[in-house]
Formats: structure tokens, C-alpha cells, sequence
């Protein structure tokens, strides 16, 4: 079964040749297009001949993706559209991707215009390389929907992008953090070992002792493991961080009535959750209008 192409469709509130400009000079195109890291534009020997590239992609731990391009035609429409047509590629192993193709094209509206892409690729490795597109390609159009997201806060609002991946990504650690947290401190302490301080601190805040004490407190990691989950799932991650603003000041009140003692223990929870608290505080800032994949449209025609 052959894979649709990926589409990616955004409207921008700007002038077409900015935006024209911006997605085809190479030195901005390579600021808010997470595909790449790199674009360089080879010499023409003829005005009229196809721009031919190269590009790179870090993908991490020191290894790059490098590759060719090139922009086979630019086409205009009396309404105004305009096409730009590319033809892609790489012949280094480790990509997914041996070549493909596809086009921008900037179509005017009211107000502005839309700025879409279609493209498609073929994949190396056979059968186990159409394996790995049906989680490759997902990821290619979410960074490609991510990236119009980018460019259009960048034209409309002014945020270069360097800013706004510092702040997606950072939101997205301090994410895996919290949910690694609630997740760790319901499941482990509280269910699994059910540690004898933690029982402890539940029967000195309430009246609950033994056998009963226990289950609360497995209770109470049933619904920190809840919490995580809502960490994972819930997409408003800033009313979250803002809950922990609050949440954390108490949890830490209320361990100091329980034990005032645990005040001078190495590690407690008052260095604990005021290093959670401050950086609930950061993410509160950090995660206010963040770039997202959704504000683009992913099929033609879709409403």
C-alpha cells in the first residue's frame, strides 16, 4: 500500500513576496525549517538553469544527514499564485529518504496569503524501510506543519525562531520531567516499596494509621500516576504549570508540619519542591503561545 504524500497547508497575514523571500533564500529558510540545518545554494552557470543545493540535518549525538536539491522551476499565475517545484535527495545510509520531490506553492487571500506544500519520497531498505516510513513520515509532517507554525508567528508576530524552539522544546523537557516525576513518585515509593516515611507522613496529617494508612497512601500514588498521565495527554500544559505554582508551596507546608526534622535531611523536600516549583514557574512563561503542528492544515481541501 503506497503512503499519501504529506500536505501541509497554513494561512499567513503577510505580503506574498516577504514570505516568498523568507522560504526561498537559503540563509532564512535554514532559521525556522527544523528539516534542515544547513542550505547552500551552488553556483549557476546559466541565470536560467534549476538552483541546485546542498543541505544537512542534525539529528543528534554528532551525526548529520547531507543532501542535494534542486528547485526545478518557479511558476506564476495570473491570480498571483506562485509554484516553486523541488527535487530532493540523499545517498547517505542512514536516512530513510533516498530521493523524493513535491512544491511550495503561495496561493493569495484575503489579508495575506496561503503558504502550502505537497510532497513525497521514496524509501532505501525495502520492505523494512516502508516499515519504518509508516513512523518516519508522521514525523516529517509534523516537523513540516511545525515549521510553517514557526514561520508564521515569525512574519505575523515577529518571534525569530531561534526563540521559539528554545521555548517549544524546553516546555517539551520540562514535560517528560513532570510526567517522569508523578509517574516515579506514585508508582515506586507509594505502591511498589508503599515506604514506611510515606505512611508515616499520611497517619501525622490525618487519623489514618495501619493497615488503612497503607491504602490511602497506594491511593494517593494511584492518583499521582493520574497526574502524569493528564501531563501527557492534557495539551493546556500551562494550566498545569500553573496548578503546580500552587501545588508545590503546599506539599512542601505540609511535609514541614508533618516533620519539621526533614528540614535539616540531605535532599528533602524543601530543596524537592522548590526546584519543582521554580521550574513550574519558568514553564508557566516558556509554554504561553507556543508554535504548534495543528494550526496547519494536513489535507487538501480539509476545513
Amino acid at each position: 500500500m503506497k503512503n499519501k504524500p504529506i500536505y501541509v497547508e497554513i494561512p499567513i497575514q503577510a505580503n506574498i513576496d516577504d514570505v516568498w523571500e523568507m522560504t526561498q533564500k537559503p540563509e532564512i529558510h535554514e532559521q525556522w525549517d527544523l528539516r534542515f540545518s544547513s542550505i547552500t545554494y551552488l553556483p549557476k552557470k546559466q541565470e536560467d538553469e534549476p538552483q541546485s543545493f546542498l543541505y544537512e540535518t542534525k539529528i543528534g549525538l554528532g551525526l548529520k544527514v547531507a543532501g542535494w536539491g534542486k528547485s526545478n522551476g518557479i511558476h506564476n499565475k495570473n491570480d498571483g499564485t506562485k509554484t516553486s517545484s523541488l527535487h530532493f535527495g540523499t545517498d547517505q545510509k542512514i536516512s530513510p529518504i533516498s530521493e523524493g520531490g513535491g512544491y511550495w506553492q503561495y496561493v493569495p487571500a484575503k489579508g495575506g496569503l496561503t503558504f502550502l506544500t505537497q510532497y513525497d519520497y521514496k524509501v532505501r531498505y525495502g520492505i523494512l524501510g516502508r516499515l519504518l516510513d509508516i513512523f518516519f513520515r508522521p514525523v516529517m509532517g509534523w516537523a513540516t506543519a511545525l515549521s510553517f507554525d514557526v514561520l508564521k508567528r515569525w512574519v505575523e508576530k515577529g518571534e525569530v525562531p531561534r526563540t521559539q524552539y528554545l521555548r517549544f522544546f524546553g516546555s517539551a523537557i520540562m514535560t517528560a520531567l513532570f510526567i517522569f516525576v508523578w509517574l516515579y513518585h506514585g508508582l515506586i515509593p507509594k505502591i511498589v516499596a508503599k515506604h514506611p516515611e510515606e505512611v508515616a507522613m499520611l497517619s501525622s496529617l490525618t487519623s489514618l494509621d495501619g493497615a488503612v494508612a497503607l491504602k490511602a497512601v497506594s491511593v494517593i500514588g494511584v492518583l499521582e500516576i493520574l497526574f502524569a498521565i493528564v501531563w501527557l495527554l492534557y495539551r493546556n500544559k500551562r494550566r498545569l504549570f500553573a496548578l503546580q505554582i500552587i501545588l508545590f508551596p503546599a506539599l512542601t507546608i505540609g511535609a514541614l508540619l508533618t516533620e519539621h526534622s526533614i528540614a535539616t535531611h540531605p535532599f528533602n523536600p524543601i530543596t524537592f519542591n522548590m526546584s519543582l516549583w521554580v521550574l513550574s514557574i519558568l514553564g508557566f512563561y516558556m509554554a504561553k503561545d507556543l508554535p504548534t503542528a495543528t494550526s496547519c492544515k494536513r489535507t487538501r481541501g480539509a476545513g
